[in-house]
């Protein structure tokens, strides 16, 4: 069966704008990043009702996105046909893309394994529907989704708006530590809770990426930059001029000059 890729993405900024329940609501400016996937495929296995993912995870299977996805899938589709596909395929993954980095590997995985099965086995749903379906799964589920280049996204991430601009490539360095988003966000409620007003939310959306990268610093691009040095110390030593900060870390990224593309 085909490969599929998984794509990584960076938050040119990442605002948040209130509180719903327990959750956070944001603004943020994702853009999917080319050069960087993990690749998904199916392969044949013994048939038994094991649910298999092959591939280098640290995570039990039910602990996996890519399970996850399955059971949202099944739950909303009551697929038989899915069920069996699954007791006779594997879903093999080759993991590129850093875990606990800011770079949306695990929703993206989860995202590619909807698209694959709606695909593979013609359940017809649209990608608003998958996109609902990756909402309960993760946060950034539904942008990889929609597969947009650049997109904002909004509310606790299942709102996703195209935004067009030309296309972006960007250099990643990705400390080896593991950081938790939970723990950050933690951080930032605690400790450095400002939500930004509706007119600074319609200022972001109009501006383009570079506009952006050109006009903020890493503080004043991602709310969650400070919250993050504040739980990880550590983290200062790899921060860079010219460096912005992906999500809650520990990915630091800066767009290519077209030049070194």
């Amino acid at each position: 069966m085909n490969n599929y890729r998984a794509y990584a993405k960076v938050n040119i900024f990442l605002k948040i704008t209130g509180k719903r329940d327990a959750y956070h609501e944001i603004i943020s400016r994702f853009i999917r990043v080319n050069s960087l996937y993990d690749e998904l495929w199916f392969e044949a296995k013994q048939e038994s009702d094991e649910f298999m993912i092959v591939g280098d995870f640290s995570c039990t299977t039910e602990q996996n996105t890519i399970y996850k996805a399955y059971r949202a899938l099944l739950d909303v589709t009551l697929s038989q046909p899915l069920i069996d596909f699954m007791k006779k395929n594997a879903i093999h993954v080759e993991k590129k893309i850093p875990a606990f980095a800011g770079l949306g590997g695990g929703s993206s995985d989860a995202a590619t394994y909807l698209k694959m099965c709606n695909e593979i086995l013609a359940l017809g749903l649209s990608r608003d529907e998958l996109a609902v379906i990756g909402s309960n799964i993760g946060a950034d589920v539904a942008f990889f989704v929609y597969d947009y280049e650049s997109a904002n996204v909004s509310g606790i991430g299942e709102i996703v708006e195209e935004f067009k601009e030309d296309a972006l490539d960007f250099e990643i360095y990705t400390p080896k530590l593991e950081i938790s988003t939970p723990r950050v966000y933690k951080a930032y409620r605690e400790n450095f809770y400002a939500p930004v007003d509706d007119t600074k939310v319609q200022e972001l959306k109009k501006m383009s990426s570079l506009e952006v990268l050109e006009s903020m610093s890493a503080d004043e691009a991602n709310d969650l930059f400070k919250p993050a040095l504040y739980e990880y110390s550590e983290l200062k030593s790899y921060v860079k001029d010219g460096y912005y900060f992906s999500g809650s870390g520990s990915s630091f990224f800066k767009a290519k000059d077209k030049r070194e593309r």
